[in-house]
């Protein structure tokens, strides 16, 4: 007959078994790395590109991520401003480097723009199978990745070159897809402009903001790519995006939507954002300034029911690039 300490034992080590799989179920899940990859319009001088933007959309749909590369750039307020966006680079130099990034760096996700300096080059007519061999290369370092790449947006004196590159590369990319890699044909030419593009090749605010609408569309149709949405928290919260929305010299117009993701209406709100680029709000609507860089709901808007959103806009003058950084958001 057993000892009654020997039973103990065997009962305190059998709770022990059967409660590990419900600890592990309750580890803290990793953010979704995410490679932003290619040229300088990735890399998106002082406003960040579309990497800004593209951030505060997915970040406000409750996903968890980590931009990396070897690579930081943006205003200071970004709160993530790793990339590979090289500027002046081309396929191939990409090429050259890329599978020492993939070791490093090993992203779920890789968001690729990448042609553009071929287009003036010696060979555009090569570029389509230099970046066929470019993808078939990160698909065998990184066969697990889901490489999402687009057509490359226009250049305002070589449209016809540009048009060719992409009518070229998008059946190259979807017989790869029907074959089983994860590679993903993103349409972004049409997205933007060419009056968003200032030096006809780079764009400005707006012409990014456009960009990262068709990123996060793109990404949001793949699951897994971005990570699973956090569950509602109940109670109240908030969540707050801002978009540039039209810009001329000195100044920009502006628009946040306040969103509650929350299972429980909210009531009241209050959002606290930046300009980095030095302006000032000289007018806001649909919300109550209420401090430098902060607003509170107007007496119409602050009751938000569950999945349901507002939006305020204002007017900033100043001479920088028009941008708005990071936007947070509060409930009573």
């Amino acid at each position: 007959m057993p000892s009654p300490l020997k039973a103990l034992c065997g009962a305190l080590i059998a709770v022990l078994l059967t409660a590990s799989p419900a600890v592990a179920e309750q580890s803290t899940v990793d953010p979704v790395r995410i490679m932003p990859l290619g040229d300088s319009i990735t890399q998106g001088g002082s406003i960040g590109g579309y990497r800004l933007d593209l951030g505060t959309k997915l970040r406000a749909a409750g996903r968890s991520i980590d931009f990396v590369g070897s690579l930081a750039d943006g205003p200071s307020s970004m709160p993530d401003r790793n990339h590979e966006g090289h500027p002046g680079w081309t396929i191939a130099q990409v090429d050259a480097n890329v599978v020492n990034w993939l070791r490093t760096y090993t992203p779920r996700t890789i968001l690729l723009h990448i042609g553009t300096n071929d287009m003036y080059g010696s060979d555009p007519a090569g570029a389509p199978r230099r970046l066929s061999a470019l993808v078939d290369k990160i698909t065998a370092q990184a066969p697990s990745a889901e490489v999402f790449v687009s057509t490359i947006i226009p250049i305002s004196f070589a449209d016809g070159t540009v048009r060719n590159y992409n009518a070229a590369i998008v059946p190259l990319l979807r017989a790869k897809a029907a074959a089983g890699k994860r590679v993903h044909v993103v349409d972004m030419y049409p997205a933007v402009p060419v009056s968003d593009l200032p030096d006809g090749i780079h764009p400005n605010a707006a012409g990014y903001g456009k960009m990262a609408a068709v990123w996060f569309n793109a990404l949001s149709a793949v699951p897994g790519s971005i990570g699973d949405p956090a569950p509602p928290q109940p109670g109240g919260g908030c969540t707050a995006t801002p978009a540039v929305t039209r810009s001329w010299d000195g100044g920009f117009q502006g628009e946040v939507t306040v969103a509650n993701p929350a299972a429980s209406a909210i009531s009241g709100w209050t959002v606290r954002f930046t300009l980095p680029g030095g302006h000032t709000v000289t007018q806001i609507w649909n919300g109550v300034a209420s401090g430098s860089g902060t607003v509170t709901n107007a007496s119409y808007n602050g009751t938000i029911s569950p999945g349901g959103s507002t939006t305020f806009g204002f007017l900033a003058s100043g001479s920088g690039a028009p941008a708005i950084g990071t936007a947070t958001c509060s409930s009573p």
